[in-house]
């Protein structure tokens, strides 16, 4: 009697469900900055928010799991954890440029991200790229550069917000690093819940010490932060996470792109902030830039 063989999955079809798991992810942290708006708290006690409230779930994620999550050796362990911090750094980082400097300087500089992890795993675990990658990295960012430009203020540049923006963009490119060095051997679920945890811990602090109210004050506004915890955090940060997994680390990154695409695009439509001819081309240079590099990644 034969025995039934359980389809294999093949390395190609696991290649593109990653990649589009990943745009997913970059479509819902596109929804962040709408729903950070939307909220009746301060920025920095949303994002504690959305990393408090998403733990249950991340944790029930882990306890369902049950024997089939993996044991991963001290050093990945600590991986998952630097994770935590640098996204907390992060978090903390980006909402401290926005005192000093605009939202669009902010954004646009924290999303020179895929920079840095481009370099940095060149650095760390000599990954290559070929010219053709920096050709569609450099596509996506220019994209980037024009959804964001128009709303540059005219003014004399506020230097010390600029080079926290930037700064943000370093912490979460070591924030990627560490997932995908994580994602070797934790599984997305342990290495989400451990991370989240230690991001929790860091910005309980920061949110209680800031002038800002953090807890909301209408049902209207905890439904926005379980909304921002669950879509950005436990839906998007665990779909960048698992992609991470099958993908490298400089193509995701570019990938993860479709954020401010993604937001520009709410934010046309919810707050009717305008979507000029530099933008619309801007969010067209971002497609090509993913699709080049998902060629070629």
């Amino acid at each position: 009697m034969k025995t039934e063989e359980k389809p294999v999955i093949s390395a190609p079809a696991v290649r593109t469900l990653a990649f589009l798991a990943l745009l997913l992810g970059g479509a819902a942290l596109g929804l962040s900055p709408i729903l950070v708006r939307l909220a009746d708290v301060g920025p920095t006690a949303s994002a504690f928010w959305r990393l408090a409230l998403a733990l249950p779930f991340l944790w029930l994620w882990v306890a369902l799991q049950g024997r089939g999550t993996p044991r991963a050796p001290g050093a990945l362990l600590h991986a998952a954890l630097l994770a935590g911090v640098f996204f907390a750094a992060d978090l903390g980082v980006w909402h401290w440029s926005i005192t000093y400097t605009t939202v669009a300087n902010a954004t646009l500089l924290a999303n020179f991200a895929p920079i840095f992890v481009t370099l940095g795993g060149w650095w760390l675990f000599g990954s290559r790229v070929s010219g053709l990658f920096l050709a569609a990295m450099i596509t996506a960012l220019a994209g980037t550069a024009l959804l964001v430009g128009p709303h540059f203020a005219l003014g004399g540049a506020r230097l010390a917000g600029d080079a926290l923006g930037l700064l943000t963009a370093v912490f979460y490119a070591a924030y990627m690093l560490c997932i995908k060095r994580a994602r070797e051997t934790v599984s997305t679920a342990l290495l989400m819940a451990l991370s989240t945890t230690v991001s929790v811990v860091l910005l309980l602090p920061v949110a209680a010490l800031s002038p800002q109210p953090l807890l909301p004050g209408s049902a209207r506004g905890w439904g926005t932060v379980f909304a921002l915890a669950l879509v950005s955090q436990v839906l998007g940060q665990s779909l960048i996470a698992y992609a991470f997994a099958h993908l490298s680390a400089a193509l995701s990154s570019v990938a993860v792109l479709t954020q401010p695409l993604v937001a520009a695009v709410l934010a046309w439509w919810l707050f009717n902030e305008v979507l000029a001819l530099p933008q619309l081309f801007g969010g067209a240079l971002v497609l090509i830039g993913i699709f080049i590099a998902r060629r070629t990644g």
